[in-house]
């Protein structure tokens, strides 16, 4: 009997030095982000099934007053937005309300409109529309307020298409302020209500909500950028002329609740789940884009893992979803400019997340 006590005694330590070595990789992948001076904060983590396997915040918040980044610190997760609000389009098309084909006149009657093709829900959630982006830096780094989102649209809807819509692909957080609108007309509610109750009341995320220029939130990071190897502090910039593709705050918990939330099909059905990670994009195999996802792998497997990035003043974003295996993976950071960093460090800890997967 001493003999097996001593032998299951053995086995539980080495299960623990196991997921301790399991840790201490994930440590060491995340810390490369400081170390290399990519980013002045980072949180990061990942979840299987539900609960989170690993999570660690590192550097700072406020680098000026040495104030640590903390699992609980609020960031900007940027276009990870566009996910969200994707899904909330994608509530109303299963509620028979928006038809992803019918021209978006049908929703929006003084949007205007083009002398050949209309542009339509599926275009604008699949950045096929031909709407552009920022006409320029100062815009994309506007203090203005725009008080609605009727507002927001104004200031781009009578410019120039890029395109016919359908015929290529443009990234344009332009086109999810449209959305962003087009929910408002349909559901009855503002955008932000519509987003509280259907979005993140549903999925328990009590730490997510629209940035307001000018109001100090309270564990919130400052704001950086990173050119030419030096980091810098940023200056404040107003996000209300593109809250539904990248005007809220979040934390590192709140990402976990909302990519489990999309796995156990809380907000959509897996349906309407499996028809957002079709390819939609027009794009070439790599990266490809569905409704609110980027599609990390090739063909003929595109939807086997999903996400977004995310970067923006004071924020580098990386999310991924696999419905597969039940796993998110989230990457935070306060420093704008240093995305392709995250990005890799991000896939390195979902590859590291699988790893652990295959152990269970």
């Amino acid at each position: 009997m001493q003999k097996y006590f001593i032998l299951i005694s053995a086995l539980f330590m080495l299960n623990n030095v196991a997921a301790q070595t399991q840790s201490e990789k994930a440590d060491t992948i995340l810390s490369s982000l400081i170390s290399e001076n990519t980013v002045v904060g980072v949180v990061a983590g990942y979840s299987i099934n539900g609960t989170v396997k690993w999570q660690s915040a590192l550097g700072y918040s406020d680098l000026e007053n040495t104030k640590k980044m903390e699992l609980t610190t609020v960031t900007r997760p940027a276009s990870i937005a566009k996910s969200m609000t994707a899904i909330a389009v994608m509530q109303l098309v299963e509620q028979g309300l928006i038809d992803l084909d019918k021209p978006i006149q049908t929703y929006i009657p003084d949007f205007p409109t083009q002398k050949n093709t209309q542009i339509t829900t599926r275009h604008l959630l699949s950045h096929t529309s031909g709407i552009a982006g920022y006409k320029n830096g100062k815009e994309a780094q506007t203090t203005k307020e725009y008080a609605t989102m009727a507002a927001a649209v104004d200031l781009f809807k009578n410019r120039k298409l890029l395109f016919e819509p359908g015929t290529r692909f443009s990234y344009t957080t332009y086109g999810y302020t449209v959305l962003g609108l087009l929910i408002e007309n349909v559901s009855g509610s503002t955008y932000e209500q519509y987003m509280q109750k259907n979005i993140w009341d549903k999925a328990g995320m009590k730490h997510t909500g629209i940035e307001k220029y000018g109001v100090t939130m309270p564990n919130k990071s400052e704001l950086y950028h990173r050119r030419k190897g030096k980091i810098k502090k940023s200056t404040p910039n107003n996000l209300s002329n593109r809250i539904p593709g990248g005007g809220f705050y979040i934390t590192l918990e709140d990402m976990f609740l909302f990519g489990n939330a999309v796995l156990e099909n809380k907000l959509v059905s897996e349906s309407t789940l499996d028809l957002m990670r079709q390819h939609h994009s027009l794009e070439k195999e790599a990266n490809a884009y569905g409704f609110g996802w980027y599609l990390y792998n090739p063909k003929p497997d595109e939807g086997a893992i999903i996400g977004h990035s995310g970067e923006q003043s004071g924020s580098a974003s990386q999310l991924f979803i696999i419905p597969s295996t039940k796993t998110v993976v989230v990457t935070l950071s306060n420093t704008a400019l240093s995305w392709k960093d995250v990005f890799v460090v991000t896939a390195k800890l979902m590859k590291l997340s699988q790893k652990e997967v295959t152990n269970e």
